[in-house]
């Protein structure tokens, strides 16, 4: 279950996107999102759907590892589907029970919504695959550097975000390892009703937290035994260069963007 999770895991690569500076891949990445949402109809969504799956293919990645990273997500997925398909009303009902009903409109917006969160998933896993932890960082922080005027603490949260990558596979190979010990000895996560198993993970939560404590502890230390010191100038060991692939890969999401704009203006 927890090695499914793909957030901050990085697979080195030689591939087209892996040499692609971080921060393109970090703008591109938030922009597909809102790319995502202006597709209104089917066209825009094979579009789109097409695109991603081209930029999936350009990683060198089997698209196998991208399936797997929906699985924690899945049930979610299928929550927010099913309050679609069962709440919204208009128009044609397929079928009706009791304060329920299933519509045509529910079931094209649960489709939607279940198409949205594929791509949306599909495309940052992309970039915590193919990026280091550490060159997300340094792009995040050069993004946000017009906001040191507004004197936000643009350092201390490339720091974070960095660590939070750093970590998060870090703690879910510790929680998959509680689990399996706790399986050895007789615990089963997957049976009874859902209150049995929320039960049967509470132990698993409190040895994973008290591990994340002590990292925590023992992660200040080293920073301080370093001289760590947050918003002063440092040197960078790795810069990020830009180079002429990354406005190739710009202008191909710009072609990307334009196209999708044209089928949804054009009624297509």
């Amino acid at each position: 279950m927890f090695t499914n999770m793909l957030i901050g895991r990085y697979m080195p690569g030689d591939s087209w996107v892996h040499r692609l500076d971080a921060r393109a891949k970090l703008i591109l990445s938030v922009l597909f999102v809102f790319a995502v949402f202006m597709a209104h109809s089917l066209l825009g969504y094979v579009i789109a759907t097409a695109f991603a799956l081209l930029v999936v293919r350009l990683t060198g990645i089997s698209i196998r590892v991208f399936a797997r990273g929906l699985q924690p997500l899945l049930w979610l997925m299928l929550f927010t589907i099913a309050l679609q398909i069962l709440f919204i009303r208009t128009g044609h009902v397929w079928l009706h029970w009791g304060v329920l009903a299933v519509t045509s409109d529910g079931v094209v917006n649960g489709l939607a919504i279940f198409v949205r969160f594929t791509l949306i998933i599909f495309f940052s896993t992309v970039l915590t695959l193919t990026t280091p932890p550490l060159e997300v960082a340094d792009a995040l922080e050069a993004v946000m550097q017009p906001l040191k005027k507004l004197k936000v603490p643009v350092d201390d949260i490339a720091l974070m975000v960095s660590i939070a990558l750093r970590f998060v596979p870090t703690l879910m190979d510790e929680a998959q390892t509680i689990m399996n010990a706790q399986r050895a000895r007789g615990v089963e996560f997957n049976e009874g009703n859902i209150v049995k198993r929320v039960k049967a993970y509470v132990p698993l939560l409190i040895p994973l937290f008290v591990n994340a404590i002590k990292r925590a502890i023992e992660l200040g230390d080293a920073m301080e035994a370093r001289g760590y010191r947050g918003n002063i100038s440092r040197t960078k060991y790795r810069v990020l260069t830009w180079q002429g692939r990354d406005n190739l890969a710009v202008i191909g999401f710009l072609a990307f963007v334009i196209l999708l704009l044209l089928v949804r203006f054009l009624g297509w």
